[in-house]
């Protein structure tokens, strides 16, 4: 192997530039154990979700609150500014 193809091999690949558009898959479950799955943007603010997540369970959007990693999120808040990957919420 020549001391390029050396070098080639050792150097971390490039960073990928992430796809504004890109989709995360979100499962809600509720205190009771139900589970409801979305998919969404990365962009998207996480208060949409509430929305959908709401009406899907007849429940008022103010009555719930979401949970990420044993914090409230925010309505301005999107997967992306909270870094996620497929994650799990959790409504109280």
């Amino acid at each position: 192997m020549s001391d390029e193809d050396r070098q080639h091999h050792t150097q971390d690949p490039e960073p990928k530039l992430e796809d504004v558009n890109a989709t995360i898959n979100i499962k809600v479950v509720s205190s009771s154990g139900e589970e409801v799955f979305f998919k969404i943007k990365r962009t998207t603010k996480l208060s949409k979700l509430q929305g959908a997540y709401a009406s899907k369970v007849g429940k008022d959007v103010n009555s719930i609150r979401f949970l990420y990693d044993g914090e409230r999120i925010q309505d301005d808040d999107t997967p992306a500014s909270l870094d996620m990957e497929d994650n799990v919420f959790r409504h109280h």
